[in-house]
């Protein structure tokens, strides 16, 4: 009897490429652009260096296109204008889903030079939301400029922790970041009880 091998799947354009998005995702969470070789990438995609080229054109092309795809997610997951009773729910939430690509997004790209550019487009924006949002509670001067430029970066650093220590209570996560949030917002001014994160 002979021996006949499953005929490989071929995968179609799209499905390789988003492949090599998850396992270009993994390798780079785990060192960084610039410790992470296509070799890494191409082992934990099980391809060749050959098959990455086929679908980027550098190992710069490939990581912009992660945090594209990390950033897109992101932004679909919770939304982009006002924050409300949903917001730190919905990026624990994105967080979850994605765990490396918010990494990538938050503790990655932010220190690498040339990804730059996208971390502090997010920055910018998140402040302006925040700011938007907390000049309904707290009294314009230096204190909002101060609650607008922490809480995000607090935020985001606070469901990394998270992530980073395993995990722990899903379920009340939300509501205990939602509790730091509102201790910045008090020592800012803001009056206790406030709805606006």
């Amino acid at each position: 009897m002979v021996d006949q091998a499953a005929p490989v799947r071929r995968l179609r354009r799209a499905e390789r490429r988003e492949q090599i998005l998850d396992a270009a995702t993994r390798a780079f969470a785990r060192n960084g652009f610039a410790d992470t070789g296509l070799d890494d990438i191409a082992a934990e995609a099980e391809l060749t260096r050959a098959m990455l080229y086929r679908h980027f054109e550098s190992k710069a092309d490939l990581y912009r296109a992660v945090l594209d795809r990390s950033c897109a997610r992101l932004i679909e997951a919770t939304g982009s204008g006002n924050y409300d009773d949903r917001a730190i729910p919905a990026l624990v939430e994105a967080a979850s889903a994605d765990p490396d690509g918010f990494r990538l997004l938050f503790r990655h790209a932010a220190r690498e030079r040339e990804f730059r550019d996208l971390t502090n487009f997010m920055a910018v924006a998140s402040r302006e939301v925040a700011h938007r949002n907390l000049a309904r509670v707290i009294p314009p001067g230096p204190w909002l400029e101060w609650a607008a430029d922490l809480i995000p970066a607090l935020t985001v650093e606070a469901v990394i922790a998270w992530l980073d220590a395993g995990r722990p209570d899903p379920d009340q996560v939300a509501d205990r970041i939602a509790g730091v949030v509102h201790g910045v917002m008090a020592a800012a001014g803001a009056p206790l009880r406030t709805a606006v994160l």
